[in-house]
């Protein structure tokens, strides 16, 4: 069936399943946060006082059956408020506290580039669902018991503007005490250290992820990630049943800029991912009588988690296309290292890119231009062999193969340039760095949308007059119509788009352009030649 469609609706094939492509995985990645009304069994059961007597060591698939009851409790939703916050952690950045129940249920990013839809304060914590370092144990009755009885703590407020703190935190149960030492640190980490008087077996829980900074096509979920570098993505929404985990070197839940993130784990430690009455991925871990591990909760920003532990820097994910995302960021971080300007690192990232793919889209300009120049004769010999199309074929495929035009030289470098373009999309999407940051002119954030539109209109100009340069030779005039609303459906899509993602493809139509003038002065001149050249042979032969 392809050998008998022409070379432009070959084309024409490629441009259309580019955008589909672009649809459909816009249709797969949903702004709205999916929302579950399934009335499935749930897995939060109460807790079985038989299981006490059991080993931290043993078959966690089997032993956590009785233990999941992720729901908050009356007692446990009062500590959720300023009467009972315990301790109150301040920095120049965020401020923090942690309630009677020993737990972190309220951080807030202070500065103004991070706010929310709203433009508050962005609350990193949500009010639902459990809280980071909140112990679940698996004897009902001392659950029960921790529920009711605050923690203790040796100091109710503590500044990280002249370094790292520490504080104690106590819980004095009938038959138990409940140590936790926790130190703080500036940039939003913290280390804990969780004592037992006597050996029970209890769980800790990493917390819901933020809820702050949702776009289309980005992830939202939970995160685990092992020491045979397997990163493990449970989305929200698609959560099923009960997974454990084992060598785990940080877990996380995470939106598309923030997350709160567990690590330093033993390796035999169990990481046990749990859903929600919403399908939504819950994440905790068998803890030990006396156990340490390290915590963090903040924007996923590559240096500050390189900076606490380089693994804690695969808690950004790109998705499925991580494998070309990830160096490609990492490239877009040293140029701004050289640039100091994200904007300008955009542009230099686009002419690297652009460098890297010139002969592959040189060959496809240079092959329309062949497939141009040939139109006139293709069309004579589909007219003589209109009655016949194998032969019309033989004598299309030959006359291409004799003047060294490739059918699908035009559409390959249109079709290899959507991989790169979902990469680079998710390296600009979930690069928190982009918050806040200046281009230049009007752009004053690269993470948010052009609100004057003047940017995506720009972006669709150049898309309309690179259309107008490139060489087409349509024959249904079908065809030539859709192809030419291209730029308007673009622009139309690019509108709501990042900043920085519309400021990529601008200059990548500019370099597009470039080339372009480029190819078509080469052919112009070589025609001037050949014109020439006959000229001078026909004064010869004279």
């Amino acid at each position: 069936m392809l050998d008998k469609m022409t070379p432009n609706q070959r084309l024409m094939i490629a441009v259309v399943l580019s955008i589909l492509f672009f649809v459909a995985y816009t249709l797969i990645f949903p702004p709205e946060e999916i929302e579950s009304a399934k009335n499935n069994q749930t897995n939060t059961q109460s807790v079985e006082t038989t299981q006490t007597s059991q080993s931290s060591t043993g078959s966690v698939a089997t032993k956590v059956e009785d233990v999941v009851s992720h729901e908050i409790s009356d007692d446990e939703k009062m500590a959720a408020n300023d009467l009972s916050t315990l301790v109150t952690i301040t920095s120049d950045n965020f401020i923090m506290k942690l309630d009677t129940l020993g737990r972190i249920f309220s951080k807030v990013l202070l500065q103004d580039k991070y706010n929310d839809k709203e433009d508050k304060h962005a609350q990193l914590v949500p009010d639902a669902g459990p809280k980071p370092l909140f112990i679940r144990f698996l004897d009902q009755n001392l659950n029960d018991e921790a529920s009711k009885v605050p923690y203790k703590t040796t100091i109710s407020e503590i500044s990280l503007k002249d370094g790292s703190q520490k504080v104690v935190l106590t819980q004095e149960l009938p038959s138990l005490r409940v140590t936790k030492e926790i130190l703080f640190f500036a940039d939003g980490h913290y280390d804990v250290k969780i004592s037992l008087s006597e050996d029970k077996k209890y769980f800790v829980y990493l917390g819901q992820r933020p809820r702050i900074t949702e776009q289309m096509m980005t992830v939202s979920g939970a995160m685990v990630y092992t020491d045979d570098e397997i990163a493990t993505i449970i989305e929200d929404g698609d959560a099923a049943g009960r997974k454990t985990f084992s060598g785990v070197e940080l877990i996380s839940a995470f939106d598309q800029y923030s997350a709160t993130i567990m690590y330093g784990f033993a390796k035999d430690t169990n990481i046990i991912v749990e859903r929600d009455k919403s399908d939504d991925p819950v994440i905790y871990f068998e803890a030990l009588q006396n156990m340490s591990f390290g915590g963090y909760i903040g924007q996923k920003e590559y240096k500050t988690l390189k900076n606490i532990k380089p693994v804690l820097t695969n808690a950004i994910e790109y998705g499925w296309f991580t494998f070309a995302s990830k160096p490609l960021f990492q490239l877009l971080s040293w140029l701004h290292g050289i640039f100091g300007n994200w904007g300008w690192s955009i542009v230099a990232l686009t002419l690297i890119i652009r460098t890297v793919l010139y002969p592959l889209t040189y060959k496809g300009m240079v092959s329309m231009q062949k497939m141009k120049d040939l139109s006139p004769h293709i069309k004579e010999i589909q007219k003589k062999h209109k009655g016949d199309p194998q032969r019309m074929n033989a004598a299309v495929m030959d006359t291409y193969k004799k003047h060294g035009a490739n059918p699908l030289g035009g559409c390959l470098p249109m079709v290899l340039q959507i991989p790169v373009f979902f990469a680079i999309y998710r390296v600009l999407l979930n690069a928190v760095e982009l918050q806040g940051a200046e281009w230049a002119f009007w752009i004053d954030d690269l993470s948010r949308m052009d609100a004057t539109f003047i940017l995506p209109i720009l972006m669709g100009a150049s898309m309309y007059y690179q259309q107008k340069l490139t060489p087409s030779n349509f024959t249904d005039p079908m065809q030539e119509k859709i192809f030419k609303f291209l730029p308007i459906i673009f622009t139309f899509f690019f509108l709501t788009f990042p900043s920085g993602l519309v400021l990529y493809w601008f200059v990548n139509n500019l370099f597009s352009i470039a080339q372009q003038f480029v190819v078509n002065q080469q052919f112009k001149n070589a025609k001037e030649a050949e014109i020439a050249t006959h000229k001078h042979a026909e004064k010869t032969d004279d």
